[in-house]
């Protein structure tokens, strides 16, 4: 495949994803196309593990991108995102030029004159060489385009969110030492949200939206026989139609999607050939990552109408000999 291909249409972004083992949705591909079309940021939310950053890196991978992440979390700003004065650096290079830099200042009168004649060499001290770029300034002069990933926005504060918008806006970074440095390429702009709090409407406005939810018995179904090839058909039905009853219960946290992938492979791992009581009982944790939830689903496998058949609430489980 060519390089930073744009894809004609929804249905053909659909089959280059699937090559780079993403199953999506035809909603999905229809505003991943769109969001590429118009060169519009795609916000997109929904449970953790479902898919979100996948997406990221499959479409990065079909368009011959390269992929930027920024990692949200509490007290991100804008100094760790976009850049920051690599002072050391600078120090070094002072140091380094030292005999240079009293040749400059040679026959300076005052330290007024002195200061004047420095600021004249400025520009060398405060140049790209000095600039240490996060991961917005490099999707922004990024001499190749890129895909940029801004993960998990919830994560961070409200302020980091408005300056944000001023990024996604305009595409272009003021540098008081520099001056304005503008996109070369305009990023394709994905952000992912597990929605631990609300977004304002004003980023909103700005993005196209998908919201990504776990998905159906058959899609997931796809999911672990294309990511979990060696399980076998019959087990594999059995297991996904196990999470997917797991997440109907009133659980701390339902199993997401990368965790279902673990249990496929924890299965083929251990030679599984049954989902029986024992199998179930000593890999549940694979899914299940709060005490509280394991308790109460074993209490569940465990009550004596349900052993050693654990049909009615945890779904159509049944021996595979």
């Amino acid at each position: 495949m060519s390089k930073h291909v744009s894809f004609p249409s929804p249905a053909e972004l659909k089959d280059a994803l699937g090559e780079h083992q993403y199953i999506a949705s035809d909603e999905i591909a229809t505003i991943m196309y769109l969001s590429q079309q118009l060169g519009k940021p795609l916000l997109t939310e929904g449970p953790a593990g479902v898919g979100k950053t996948e997406l990221a890196k499959a479409i990065a991978g079909a368009t011959g991108r390269e992929l930027i992440r920024l990692q949200c979390y509490e007290g991100l700003d804008e100094t760790k995102a976009l850049y920051e004065w690599e002072y050391a650096k600078q120090l070094l290079y002072t140091q380094l030029l030292r005999d240079k830099l009293q040749e400059t200042l040679s026959g300076t009168g005052s330290l007024s004159e002195a200061a004047d004649k420095l600021a004249g060499e400025e520009d060398v001290f405060f140049s790209m060489r000095f600039l240490l770029q996060r991961p917005l300034l490099r999707a922004i002069l990024s001499e190749q385009p890129t895909v940029l990933l801004i993960d998990e926005i919830d994560r961070a504060d409200a302020e980091f969110e408005a300056f944000l918008l001023e990024v996604l806006s305009d595409f272009q970074v003021s540098v008081p030492e520099l001056g304005t440095l503008a996109a070369v390429h305009r990023p394709l702009v994905i952000l992912t949200s597990n929605n631990t709090r609300e977004l304002s409407e004003a980023l909103k406005r700005r993005c196209l939206y998908l919201f990504i939810d776990y998905p159906n018995v058959d899609q997931e179904l796809a999911v672990v026989r294309l990511k979990v090839p060696e399980l076998a058909p019959k087990l594999a039905r059995q297991a996904v139609e196990l999470v997917q009853r797991l997440r109907n219960m009133d659980l701390r946290k339902s199993p997401s999607i990368s965790e279902t992938l673990d249990w496929a492979k924890a299965l083929v791992t251990l030679n599984a050939r049954a989902l029986d009581t024992q199998t179930l009982e000593t890999t549940l944790s694979v899914l299940l990552k709060h005490e509280s939830d394991l308790q109460r689903v074993k209490n569940e496998m465990n009550r004596p109408s349900e052993r050693p058949r654990f049909d009615d609430e945890m779904g159509r489980y049944r021996r595979l000999n």
